[in-house]
């Protein structure tokens, strides 16, 4: 069975942020991950980490301003200095609480520059970080996200993903496959989770329609599950769920599918 972390950007979201990992372990969870370190130092977050017991799975690189909507710089021609300094900052983060892999998050695609343009400028800083991360012992994620959740969004299926990866030709890049966001652009989530199984070093997961926790939607997360078992998966599955009601009441997915 995959080892499940919980995602503490979307539960446990009635505490405070640094409460919220006392409940993940509480909960049963072994490991967290997060959209963002940077409004905390990161002594503060490795206390937390420490004391509760818990291993750092993930968070991204600094994604622009999130409250006015950005949802990653990596594809913005005009940000690139401002990326490689994002860089450095989850590098140094990164390095104090034992993560060891981090997401890149490409952006809306900006409307007044050519496709060409932006390619080159997300596939450049593709290569500028995963260089960076790879001396410092960190692997690169990249995920691509449904366009109905975030209209525009650039990285938004598998194909283009892998095209991306290819052409930034870097051992340590790597994809996140979110089951929720390849369900609404792609389907057929077994056979590309097989397929492309060596390129894939994270798994998040929400069922769909709704994003809340599995069994609440569409998607066979028993099926899938065994699946991720019988390919030979070994990274984490990231618990990125919007609760039903409130997150406790809605954790007996994890004895119902098995995954506790």
């Amino acid at each position: 069975m995959p080892r499940f972390a919980a995602n503490l950007s979307m539960l446990f979201t009635e505490q405070d942020f640094l409460a919220r990992f006392k409940a993940a372990a509480e909960a049963g969870f072994s490991g967290v991950e997060y959209l963002f370190p940077y409004e905390f130092s990161s002594a503060e977050i490795k206390a937390q980490l420490d004391a509760h017991g818990l291993t750092q799975v993930l968070f991204n690189l600094p994604a622009g301003d999130w409250v006015k909507g950005e949802r990653g710089i990596a594809c913005l021609p005009d940000r690139v200095e401002e990326f490689h300094a994002g860089v450095d900052l989850a590098i140094a983060y990164a390095q104090v609480l034992g993560n060891t892999q981090i997401n890149c998050l490409a952006g809306i695609r900006p409307q007044d520059v050519d496709d060409a343009t932006v390619e080159k400028t997300f596939v450049a800083n593709l290569k500028y970080a995963a260089e960076k991360l790879q001396a410092a012992g960190i692997k690169l994620v990249i995920e691509a996200i449904n366009t109905r959740d975030i209209p525009g969004f650039y990285l938004n299926n598998t194909a283009q993903a892998l095209s991306i990866r290819e052409q930034v030709g870097s051992s340590n890049l790597y994809l996140q496959y979110d089951i929720y966001h390849m369900q609404i652009m792609e389907g057929d989530l077994a056979r590309t989770l097989s397929g492309h199984l060596d390129a894939i070093n994270h798994v998040q997961l929400a069922d769909n329609p709704g994003r809340h926790e599995p069994g609440t939607g569409e998607i066979n997360y028993h099926f899938l599950f065994g699946h991720l078992d019988k390919i030979g998966y070994q990274g984490w599955v990231g618990c990125e769920y919007k609760p039903l009601t409130t997150t406790e009441a809605g954790l007996g997915w994890l004895k119902s599918h098995n995954a506790i």
